[in-house]
């Protein structure tokens, strides 16, 4: 029995019996496939309790069943795992971080919009935290835009009412509104701040949330950060 090129689906021998096996698994591996979409790509042993039918990209230093598999796509099926090679121009969804990659150049590229014969790529992402403010006139997020991100904008939502103050800011040190000012206190409250021109940060670096009319007193914002990146050719 030999498989399909790219699926890897089974193929049918000459008067085969117990036919439904080999239909059903090859239907299986094409409801994976057809998706394009993985569950993770973080893991590097296999999850305890899989479910029939999940996939999942295997990460760096495989162990157990995954052993010699990094970078292959581990299905699930009927109690064992079935690994796919991926190929150049495979893409897929990852279900925990919310975006796809793609496959090129022997590796995946997370994001990636455009992508050279050498594996150099352009990327887009989104970096999305939650953060309390604290108790002062100013609150500094962790340092969430990566070094060498060019940045289009930064978006926000208040997710619990903010006290203390009679409207925010949004910015990075030395510009405390550079993605807006004047947004709203209640609960469902949003910002969208776009960037005059695309900014390039060099070093990675946190968010400033700035009150207007009194110290911060309570509150908690969920904000995301929207760029783009670049990543060299490959030799």
């Amino acid at each position: 029995m030999s498989d399909s090129l790219r699926f890897k689906m089974p193929l049918l021998d000459a008067a085969q019996a117990q036919k439904h096996v080999t239909i059903n698994e090859a239907l299986l591996r094409a409801d994976v496939l057809g998706s394009r979409r993985v569950e993770s790509r973080s893991l590097s042993t296999p999850p305890a309790s899989p479910v029939d039918g999940t996939a999942y990209i295997v990460g760096n230093s495989a162990t157990d069943a995954w052993a010699g598999t990094d970078g292959e796509i581990a299905i699930y099926l009927n109690g064992g795992w079935v690994f796919i090679a991926p190929w150049n121009g495979l893409q897929m969804w990852v279900e925990d971080e919310g975006y796809t990659t793609v496959y090129h150049g022997n590796t995946w590229i997370h994001g990636a919009i455009s992508v050279s014969p050498f594996a150099a790529a352009t990327i887009v992402r989104v970096v999305e935290i939650d953060h309390t403010l604290s108790a002062a006139s100013t609150s500094t997020t962790a340092a969430i835009i990566p070094d060498k991100a060019i940045v289009l904008g930064v978006s926000g939502r208040v997710i619990d009412a903010i006290e203390g103050a009679t409207s925010w800011s949004l910015g990075v040190p030395g510009s405390t509104d550079r993605y807006g000012a004047g947004y709203g206190i209640d609960a469902g409250s949003f910002a969208r701040g776009v960037t005059g021109q695309p900014q390039a940060y060099f070093g990675n670096t946190p968010l400033e949330v700035t009150s207007a009319g009194g110290n911060f007193t309570a509150g908690r914002i969920r904000l995301a950060v929207h760029f783009f990146e670049i990543t060299a050719p490959i030799s």
